[in-house]
């Protein structure tokens, strides 16, 4: 049904091209009732003359559904007006109907009909001087011209403009579309570097005082009972003060990235494992680092600050999970083909484990591994068997570092 009903619209004539078809048959009624005509009496005189007046203005009505029938029969029309005394309606009605096929006809029509036209135009004229030897004999070639050729290189000109204009607007959609597609891109990639930022700066405290509570309700004992609160208020202080930082940097509404300067760097890396070392005391863990960059080497600012998050969240996972006994961090620059990579190793125990744990979520393994796929770096986690035999949970990143500079 609404097949049927696409189809009816689409033969159904435009209120446009009724109008006009109305305008040339009254026009032609009305020349034929004044008596005026454009030619002697041929061979139908009379009513005749309004035959291709009718004819012609039938085919308006199908100028923009069907134009390039409505130019041949429109053609025929025309010719037939020439054995009759003649009416300028015809005339009129042709040279819209030729301007209409290539405006609304398919792009090889609009391509073909002005050649075909201007071919015309160039035999008629050059066969009636050929025939008559009058200098006059020109005026018919330009009279085909203006009938013929004329109105198809306008309407070849119009359909050039709109397809230039409709080609202007698909661009312009494009471009917003485009421009819309890298906001919502630029808006998700935001939002998930402030849930990567978010999580690694506060998971740590809050597991931290997840486990501390754990014990401090557990153990009936008041020594351990106030530790535990000593370092529940520490990873709170310290919680809140890394919130301050961010919600700063979401504040701040300047040009530039606040980040890089208040961001921490692998020099804070020693008070990191200090404090891990304080909270995981309780679990019977050791953190040990084994720094081996070489001194004074400067490394951009966002290799350093993927790097510390790495570190820090390994250690939080290792609060969380890792069996008792020492969690190994290791730093290293190495030659790359690129120049050099930082790599980063952090190895905790890998067992069931005594006392409280916090619950994981798996966002600290998947913010690891997309802060190293941001930097086109490798990144490594799972359990591994160590040199003595003991399963060990290893987390292993290779940040590109670029050439190697001095940071003296």
């Amino acid at each position: 049904m609404t097949a049927s009903r696409e189809v009816t619209a689409s033969l159904r004539p435009h209120r446009d091209d009724v109008l006009i078809a109305a305008a040339g048959l009254l026009g032609g009624v009305v020349l034929w009732a004044a008596g005026i005509f454009t030619q002697e009496a041929r061979l139908w005189n009379g009513a005749w003359v309004l035959v291709p007046v009718a004819v012609s203005a039938a085919m308006e009505l199908v100028r923009r559904t069907a134009p390039r029938t409505a130019l041949v029969v429109g053609t025929f029309a025309l010719v037939l007006d020439q054995f009759t005394r003649g009416s300028l309606a015809t005339v009129v009605m042709f040279t819209d109907l030729a301007y209409a096929a290539v405006l609304y006809g398919s792009p090889a029509a609009a391509r073909r009909i002005p050649r075909v036209m201007g071919l015309l135009t160039v035999a008629a004229t050059a066969g009636f001087l050929g025939w008559l030897r009058t200098p006059e004999s020109l005026l018919i070639g330009v009279a085909v011209g203006i009938v013929g050729f004329a109105p198809a290189a306008t309407g070849a000109l119009v359909r050039n403009h709109r397809d230039a204009a409709e080609t202007a607007r698909l661009r312009t959609r494009q471009v917003a579309l485009l421009a819309e597609i890298d906001r919502s891109q630029a808006v998700t990639a935001e939002r998930a570097r402030m849930a990567r930022e978010l999580h690694d700066m506060v998971a740590n405290h809050l597991s931290a005082i997840a486990i501390h509570s754990t014990a401090a309700l557990s153990l009936d004992d008041a020594r351990t009972t106030r530790d535990a609160l000593t370092v529940i208020r520490e990873n709170s202080v310290e919680g809140l003060a890394e919130m301050r930082r961010l919600i700063g940097i979401l504040r701040d509404s300047g040009g530039g990235d606040p980040e890089p300067a208040a961001a921490p760097s692998l020099r804070s890396l020693d008070a990191l494992l200090a404090q891990a070392g304080t909270n995981g005391a309780s679990s019977g863990l050791e953190f040990t680092l084994d720094d081996r960059r070489p001194e004074g080497r400067t490394l951009p600012a966002p290799v350093e600050l993927a790097a510390y998050r790495i570190v820090q969240e390994s250690l939080t996972n290792a609060l969380k999970h890792a069996a008792p006994g020492r969690v190994f961090v290791g730093l290293g620059v190495e030659p790359a083909d690129a120049g050099e990579e930082l790599t980063v190793r952090v190895d905790s125990p890998y067992g069931d484990r005594p006392g409280p744990r916090a619950p994981g979520s798996g966002a600290g393994l998947v913010g690891m591994r997309e802060r190293v796929a941001l930097l086109d770096g490798v990144f490594t986690s799972g359990p591994v068997t160590d040199d003595g035999g003991h399963k060990i949970w290893r987390v292993r990143a290779r940040l590109p570092a670029g050439k190697e500079r001095d940071g003296r």
